[in-house]
Formats: C-alpha cells, sequence, structure tokens
C-alpha cells in the first residue's frame, strides 16, 4: 500500500485526549508526530462562542450524528450521541463544563485492575495540564496549558442556587475539583478570554507551531497490522482506502469514545463472534471490546421564575443578535459564558461515602438545542445519577468502515437506576423549596406538581431522560491477564505490539461528572508511558470525604 507519510507517533483523533498527546510525544522536538483527524476546521464563531454551545453539537459539518439503538427502558426513544468530527474533537462542541471526577472514582479504576491509576497517581497530571485561576496550588494546576475559571455568577440565580444546597443542609465547597467535591459550588468552565477553550486550543495548535507536528485531514479506516505489530493506520476517503500513514515507533488511538472501538473492531481486534458476525476476520481475539458501554442519564427539572431575570428573555432573533455582535466584537457579555455557572455534588443516601448526584444549574427554563421549556421565564436544574450500574455495547453493523455502528446504552437497565433517579428529582425539589428561591419561584414547569409517586416519577424518567453526552469504557482498561480488558494501565493495547489506546473508551469505570476534564488527563498520562522516561510523582494529598457518611446523607 502506498505510504502517505510516515512519523515516530501516529494519532488517531484531535480530541481530547489526542490533542493532549500530540502536545507531550512532540515536545523537545525529539519526535515526529502525526494527528489524523476526520473533521475539519473550528474557526468560526458557532464553536468559538461558548453561548452558542448548542448549535455545533448538532450540526452534521461538527458531529459524527450517531444515535443510540432504541432503548426499552425509555420508552424506545433512540437518543442522540454526539461526538465531535473537528478539529479538537468532543471538546469543541461540548458544554465547556470543568470536573476532573472524585478522588475516589479512580481509587476504584486502580482496584479494579488499572493499576498506576489511583487518585495520588493521577492528580500530578491533573495538575500539570492545567491554569485555573484562583486555584490552591496545593490541589490545583496554574500554569498548564488547559485554562479553567469558575463562572462570574452575574444572576441572582446562582447565588440562590448555592445558597438553597446550603440551607438544605449540604456542604458549600470554594473548589469542586480541589480537595472537597462534595457540595455546592459555583461552577468552573473551560473559558478564557471569552472563547471556548477546547483540546484543540490548548494544546493541538501549540504543538503544530513546534513543527515536528503535523495534522492530516483523513479518516482512518483501520489498523495496519503485520502478524501482532501495529504498523501504520490505513487512511481513506468514505470507503475507499487511499494510503498508509506509517508508523516508526507505535499507534496511539484516541478517536474517542465510540470510534475507538469502532477503529479497533474494523482491525480485526475484538469479539471473534462479533466481528465474523460483522464479516470482520479477526486478527487479535479481544473479547471486550466494545463492551463496558456507560454514560450519564439527567433530567431536567424547570421551575417558573416570577421575577424577568432569566435568559428566556434573550432568546429571541433580536436578542441573540445583540449578544453574537458583543461577543465579536468585545468577547464578553452573555455570549462569553456557557451559562453552567453553579454547580452541586450531593449523596443520594446515607452510606454512600462520596457523591453519586450531580447539580448544573442554569437562570433559564430551555433543552439543549435552544428551545423555550415554556412561556415566560424560569430557570433548571440539570440532575442525574453519577455511578449508573447498567452497561451497553457497541458492535460493527457491517465490515463497511462508512456505516454507523450498533451503540446500545442499556439505560436504566438495573433496578437500582430506578431509585436513585426518584431520589435525585425528590432532592431537588427539596433544594428549589428553600427560602433561597422564595423570591423567584413560581409553578414547578417539569415534571410538575402533579407528578409524586413512584410510578408516576418513572414514567416521566421513561419519557424525558435525556443523554448528558458522556459516553465511555468499552476499551476498558484493566490487569494485562485480564480477558475481559482491552489496554493494560501502560495503555497498551492487550496482544498487540506497538499500539496504544488512550481516551475515555478506557475508563473501567465513568468518572463522576463531565468527561472532558478526565479524559485530557488520560492523554496526559499516556504520553509519559509511551514516552518511558518516568512518571510524575504519586501525591500525598488526601481529599475530603463527609465524616458521618456512614449514617448521614448530609
Amino acid at each position: 500500500m502506498r505510504v502517505i507519510t510516515e512519523a515516530d507517533y501516529v494519532i488517531v483523533g484531535s480530541g481530547s485526549a489526542g490533542s493532549a498527546l500530540a502536545y507531550r510525544l512532540s515536545a523537545h522536538g525529539r519526535y515526529d508526530v502525526v494527528v489524523i483527524e476526520a473533521g475539519g476546521t473550528d474557526a468560526g464563531p458557532l464553536i468559538q462562542m461558548p453561548g452558542a454551545l448548542s448549535m455545533p453539537m448538532n450540526m452534521p459539518r461538527y458531529d459524527w450524528g450517531y444515535r443510540a439503538e432504541p432503548e426499552a427502558a425509555l420508552g424506545g426513544r433512540r437518543l442522540a450521541t454526539p461526538r465531535g468530527r473537528v478539529i479538537g474533537g468532543s471538546s469543541s462542541i461540548n458544554g465547556m463544563v470543568y470536573v476532573r471526577g472524585h478522588a475516589r472514582d479512580f481509587d476504584h479504576w486502580a482496584e479494579s485492575g488499572a493499576q498506576g491509576w489511583g487518585y495520588a497517581d493521577v492528580l500530578p497530571y491533573f495538575k500539570r495540564m492545567e491554569a485555573m485561576e484562583g486555584g490552591d496550588p496545593a490541589w490545583r494546576g496554574t500554569d498548564g496549558p488547559l485554562h479553567v475559571r469558575r463562572g462570574v455568577m452575574a444572576n441572582p440565580l446562582y447565588h440562590a442556587f448555592i445558597e438553597a444546597g446550603r440551607q438544605a443542609g449540604y456542604p458549600v465547597t470554594d473548589d469542586y475539583n480541589g480537595e472537597q467535591q462534595e457540595g455546592f459550588a459555583p461552577m468552573q468552565q473551560t473559558i478564557w478570554r471569552g472563547r471556548r477553550w477546547s483540546a484543540a486550543n490548548a494544546y493541538l495548535r501549540p504543538a503544530i507551531k513546534r513543527g515536528n507536528c503535523r495534522l492530516l485531514h483523513a479518516v482512518a479506516l483501520r489498523v495496519a497490522l503485520e502478524g501482532d505489530q501495529a504498523t501504520g493506520v490505513v487512511v481513506g476517503n468514505g470507503r475507499r482506502e487511499t494510503g498508509l500513514v506509517k508508523a516508526r515507533r507505535e499507534v496511539v488511538v484516541a478517536a474517542g469514545a465510540i470510534n475507538s472501538p469502532v477503529l479497533l473492531m474494523h482491525s480485526g481486534i475484538g469479539d471473534p463472534a462479533e466481528l465474523a458476525a460483522a464479516g470482520v476476520t479477526t486478527k487479535v481475539e479481544r473479547r471486550g471490546v466494545g463492551k463496558n458501554l456507560q454514560d450519564h442519564l439527567e433530567l431536567y427539572i424547570q421551575q417558573e421564575c416570577i421575577q424577568p431575570i432569566t435568559l428566556n428573555g434573550y432568546l429571541g432573533l433580536f436578542s441573540k443578535g445583540r449578544i453574537g455582535l458583543e461577543w465579536m466584537l468585545l468577547h464578553t457579555g452573555h455570549g462569553a459564558t456557557n451559562h453552567f455557572e453553579a454547580a452541586g455534588f450531593i449523596r443520594s443516601a446515607a452510606g454512600i461515602d462520596y457523591p453519586d448526584i450531580q447539580y448544573h444549574f442554569i437562570p433559564a427554563a430551555v433543552r439543549y438545542d435552544g428551545r423555550a421549556a415554556a412561556p415566560g421565564h424560569g430557570f433548571q436544574a440539570h440532575v442525574g445519577p453519577m455511578r449508573s450500574k447498567s452497561r451497553g455495547s457497541i458492535r460493527l453493523k457491517s465490515a463497511d468502515p462508512a456505516e454507523a455502528p450498533s451503540i446500545r446504552f442499556n439505560y436504566m437497565s438495573h433496578s437500582d437506576d430506578w431509585t436513585e433517579f426518584r431520589q435525585a428529582i425528590r432532592l431537588t425539589r427539596e433544594i428549589f423549596a428553600q427560602d433561597a428561591f422564595t423570591p423567584y419561584r413560581g409553578r414547578e414547569i417539569q415534571p410538575g406538581d402533579a407528578v409524586k409517586s413512584d410510578d408516576d416519577l418513572d414514567a416521566f424518567i421513561a419519557h424525558h431522560a435525556e443523554s448528558a453526552y458522556h459516553p465511555c469504557g468499552a476499551c476498558r482498561m484493566g490487569a494485562a491477564d485480564d480477558p475481559d480488558a482491552v489496554v493494560d494501565p501502560q495503555t497498551r493495547v492487550i496482544g498487540v505490539d506497538a499500539l496504544r489506546l488512550a481516551d475515555s473508551s478506557i475508563f473501567p469505570r465513568v468518572t463522576n461528572g463531565n468527561l472532558n476534564g478526565p479524559s485530557i488527563m488520560v492523554g496526559e498520562k499516556a504520553a509519559d508511558h509511551i514516552l518511558g522516561e518516568g512518571m510524575l510523582a504519586a501525591s500525598n494529598l488526601k481529599p475530603w470525604i463527609a465524616p458521618h457518611w456512614q449514617d448521614r446523607q448530609r
């Protein structure tokens, strides 16, 4: 096959992890790096303006356009599964919310076979990647590539939400990404100088400026294998193979939660029975490829606001035009924020040692596509359980690389999911009922005051739960002798030489919160494993855990 180009390291995907890998592997100029990206440019206001976040994830120009299979527990609905097909990957179309995850998430990874990925091991990488405004340098990075800020919280409803959490008996934390996640706090954003601070802006562009990192716009069709060794990546245009991008040292797959397992399967790496059913010849048996798929579901609990102070007053074309013009000229105003500026992390019951419910609060009653929920003004909390026990899978429909895969999350397939979601709704209603909201609170828009019984809540969940767009886990990391693991703790694809995989698909279990932050961390840490020059020293900091968690919910 014709060799198009070659490099020491060939990275598939320019998303959260891929851009971080490119930045670190190209540092010091010793190695040549090629990044393969199927999508195009991220230039233009629809991606770079934070306030326009609902637009790029709904545009075929920037999104792979995946839809999950019908979900039995959700009334047969097929939920959208947006994945970035653009420079920066999903970090260029996401909500710009920055959450590391809880310390116990990573300790669970280590306990489940991902040795060396406990909180003490990953904290130094989170610190290396961050430039946190006003962060405690003991816990936060202050001079890394990724700019992070707290929301400015100009609208009084943000303060009301945090105060309502305190009035309900929950802690208030200054920094949920620092020592104490549990509690209510200003939400943190990957926004800098009024612009989306994607992985492309933070990592990829600086890497390309070095001269030894190149971006190749092409579709990766499969990993080229000679026996059990990866030699490069076969790229193409649609279904047609156009050539080989040769790797002198290693291929690193960072194509994301959906496309990484799909690329392995098209390369003949996976469950032999499933590959055969799709017409793909098995080259390396790894039965875990495509299994262990996870996501977060969420609901919008919406309340009418009796004061005309919400973002619902800015949904008209004229108002949107003014917001866009101010952002274009000054990078300020409503266009310079994602509007997720207040957060909460709470435990749903006594006996749970760290938060299992997350809140995003915005002073508007709208859907993700920007449509108003009801006439007038309102506010809402996005709420959902963090650690669902349901697991899904990704499978090929055929050997055609242009055909979208079958994605089935099996949402709400575990009985505990229903118990946790009902509790999340009831706890949210309790928070909205606190005195802090009295000057603003009108009727409940959604679910509505009449929806109270378990059966009514279950029906509401089935018809209204939405993906939080946090897929992960379908190439699980684990011990090298674990038959269901896909990559080992050094991010090597088990059974294949010179092939690594590093992105959210390797998460053993979904983390507490949004996934852009931990996905970038995976890229940062994987780069050190690949370079083989030593890892950052483990931290000895101990995170805060509620002292009476065994017998108190708050």
